[in-house]
């Protein structure tokens, strides 16, 4: 596997992670605070942020931004995985598309809309990845891109009305294999070149695919896929 899949994957396992901005306040100071994001199609990470933030003024005065998360499987921090996206950050435009996948993954995020937030894009310019002690690696933008983002976010909806439809049976066997989760239903809510995003009862599960897939063609069913073990 690639330092960029790795890389990749780790960002779309988790949900939150600490933003870095450049303080207007404080004249170019680091200022940190967490965010939820979201990893889009493309590998760039979608925030939802309040006007009345912080960080949301920095960016307006400056876009460089860093976003960090970690495995977090393990208290025992040095050992476990972590990824750093340096980028830019730009405003988006209003994009139901995006709406609808954003609110999949953060349901709870519905009534913020309604609020003073809007979606931003943290566009990556590098990519830091430290896989452990002594596995450290950088990544250029170019290598970390994802496949075929476009056709991905096309398809999406689709495939996963057609998983949660007709392939439950193969997705909660999957579920049990790669997370001992044993259940009669679960919902798939996200699918991209790296995996799959389930949701069970009141839990998300990540399941990878063991290669990227290079176009949501290749997504015929799930038993005819190879999952990454966990």
């Amino acid at each position: 596997m690639s330092h960029a899949q790795e890389a990749r994957r780790l960002l779309r396992a988790h949900r939150y992670g600490a933003l870095s901005t450049l303080s207007k306040k404080l004249t170019g100071f680091p200022f940190g605070s967490i965010t939820p994001y979201l990893t889009d199609h493309d590998g760039s990470l979608i925030i939802l942020i309040s006007a009345l933030a912080e960080h949301t003024k920095n960016i307006s005065q400056d876009p460089r931004v860093s976003l960090i998360t970690h495995n977090q499987s393990s208290p025992d921090i040095q050992m476990q995985g972590r990824v750093t996206v340096t980028g830019l950050a730009e405003r988006l435009p209003d994009c139901l598309n995006m709406v609808n996948r954003y609110l999949r993954h953060f349901p709870e995020a519905a009534g913020l809309l309604k609020l003073d937030f809007s979606f931003y894009r943290i566009i990556p310019v590098a990519i830091r990845h430290i896989g452990g002690v002594g596995q450290i690696h950088w990544i250029n933008k170019e290598s970390y891109a994802a496949h075929a983002p476009e056709d991905f976010s096309a398809h999406e909806e689709t495939l996963l009305r057609h998983i949660n439809s007709e392939q439950q049976a193969a997705l909660c066997r999957q579920l049990q294999l790669s997370h001992d989760v044993q259940s009669s239903s679960a919902s798939a809510y996200g699918l991209d070149c790296d995996g799959l995003d389930v949701r069970c009862q009141t839990n998300s599960f990540r399941l990878d695919f063991i290669h990227p897939l290079s176009h949501p063609d290749q997504f015929t069913s799930l038993t005819a896929l190879t999952f990454r073990s966990p």
